[in-house]
């Protein structure tokens, strides 16, 4: 017969295994507190490395956007500091400067475009806007993309939607667009030529006539599409915030 562990052993047991447990604790606080000074070691480099590069940061796009993953890289956020070190780079000026320019923009074009604009003209009419001044820093599409999520603030009246590689569209109007919706825009985009119909979304995208419709006559009612009905096949829907994508690739 068997015979089952003692009062002693058990005891015995329980105390090893809380000795593990402590013992795991301790390694785990050590390698954290390691792994802290690792950070501010980095982060002390980083602000050296900072302060030593800070005109071409400023004034070099790629190397801007270079700059902003290593700081992302130990959870550094060089925009959201309005005070301290960050601040005396001017970057987070440069972005906030940006943001009210692309509102600017945007509240400008929505007559003509319904509240969507993509993000190449986007950048053009900005770089219109600021003229030659040597002064202004370059703007680029990841500046872009980064000065629009200070624009969240206002909810789903300023989103940024991907519409295929390296597109974007801007959208300053409020609503929100479902994934239907964000498929159609892809869709035109993707053909090169702005517009869209129902048969090719039910060609394209295997659609029943109804969900394609449906998705299409919400666009035209939020302005973001232009109806016309002079092709004598079928109905075409024209997306005026892809023009300057359609000019720019023929």
């Amino acid at each position: 017969m068997r015979r089952r562990a003692g009062v002693g052993a058990i005891q015995k047991q329980k105390l090893e295994q809380e000795k593990y447990r402590d013992k795991g604790t301790e390694i785990q606080e050590n390698q954290f507190e390691q792994m802290t000074k690792q950070l501010e070691v980095f982060k002390t480099n980083l602000e050296d490395f900072a302060s030593k590069h800070k005109k071409e940061i400023k004034k070099n796009g790629q190397f801007r956007r270079q700059f902003q993953e290593m700081c992302a890289s130990i959870g550094v956020d060089p925009l959201a500091s309005v005070k301290g070190f960050w601040s005396v780079l001017g970057i987070g000026d440069f972005y906030y400067e940006l943001s009210v320019q692309i509102v600017e923009v945007c509240l400008a074009t929505n007559y003509k475009n319904g509240g969507l604009i993509s993000l190449d003209e986007l950048r053009q009419r900005l770089i219109k806007a600021r003229g030659k001044n040597k002064q202004h820093q370059e703007i680029t599409i990841d500046d872009l993309l980064s000065a629009s999520r200070k624009l969240r603030i206002f909810g789903n009246g300023f989103c940024v939607y991907p519409v295929g590689k390296g597109q974007y569209l801007v959208q300053s109007v409020p609503g929100e667009l479902n994934m239907d919706h964000t498929a159609v825009l892809q869709k035109a985009a993707s053909q090169g030529n702005a517009h869209i119909s129902v048969s090719i979304l039910q060609e394209e995208l295997k659609w029943e006539a109804e969900r394609a419709q449906k998705a299409l006559e919400y666009m035209v009612k939020e302005g973001l599409a232009w109806l016309d009905t002079q092709d004598p096949r079928e109905k075409l829907y024209w997306f005026p915030s892809l023009f300057s994508e359609c000019i720019s690739a023929s």
